[in-house]
């Protein structure tokens, strides 16, 4: 079969690609976004939701939920990137500041921060309500992070007197940003999935995960397993001194805010 640029191959990559970016245009256009929660649990007794993670999500022409995996790699250094971070941070926003009692994460990257309307939107919201910084964690990958240091260091230093945390999202995944830590304010580090996922056995993943924890806890950071998905898992993690557990374990992403479907079932009881 050819494998050149003009192979069926690539070809179909081609066409899938550019329908995904078809895709996310028009969500954009007609405004068709919305968040997805996902809670993360504290690890140890009383074990209650400590935040809830909001996930990006916009709507196909049939009206389907189309996760952020399948459009973000594509979008991610684009506008159209730095427009579903101000969606995602204005949708975060609103949640808060109709759940006065919620914490919530919002994902962005680092080439957000110099974009005017996702300055524009944090700004706005939060002289409307300064307690909402206090209960707003901003995750921001290593790799982003990496892009534009002085940058992130800089809207970092700026952000702490509105009360806002930050979170290194897919802690691991690289290896550029342990050297780099002194420099940052990183609230949270959030272990990359592909290190989570069975390590109860895998050597090699516990050998890595220890490592991870042992530095985190050296700099004072929340320290939050992603992709936890078994007991055995989780039961690892609690053992080497993880702070809180995140993934289907404890709950899928949700468009519908868990913490209104926890209120419905209280007042029901």
């Amino acid at each position: 079969m050819p494998e050149g640029a003009d192979s069926p191959l690539n070809a179909a990559v081609t066409g899938r690609d550019r329908s995904t970016l078809d895709m996310v245009a028009e969500a954009l256009k007609h405004n068709q976004t919305m968040l997805a929660y996902q809670p993360v649990m504290q690890a140890l007794p009383p074990n209650k939701v400590a935040f809830y993670e909001g996930y990006i999500r916009v709507l196909d022409a049939t009206g389907r939920v189309i996760p952020a995996r399948e459009f973000m790699p594509l979008v991610e250094k684009t506008e159209m990137g730095r427009e579903l971070d101000c969606l995602a941070l204005q949708h975060g926003l609103d949640a808060l500041s109709k759940a006065p009692n919620v914490r919530l994460s919002i994902n962005m990257s680092a080439r957000s921060i110099g974009f005017r309307r996702w300055g524009r939107v944090l700004k706005k919201q939060l002289e409307q309500d300064s307690t909402l910084g206090e209960r707003l964690v901003l995750e921001i990958t290593e790799e982003s992070a990496m892009a534009a240091p002085e940058l992130v260091i800089d809207f970092m230093d700026q952000m702490q007197e509105h009360g806002i945390a930050f979170a290194l999202d897919n802690f691991g995944a690289g290896t550029s940003m342990i050297k780099h830590f002194r420099q940052f304010f990183f609230d949270a580090v959030k272990i990359d999935g592909q290190f989570v996922r069975g390590i109860h056995a895998s050597h090699d993943n516990q050998a890595v995960v220890r490592a991870l924890v042992s530095v985190a806890k050296q700099f004072d950071m929340m320290i939050v397993a992603e992709s936890v998905e078994s007991a055995e898992d989780a039961e690892f993690l609690i053992s080497i001194g993880v702070d809180c557990l995140q993934g289907f374990l404890f709950g899928a992403p949700s468009v519908r805010a868990p913490w209104i479907e926890d209120m419905k079932e209280r007042t029901r009881a």
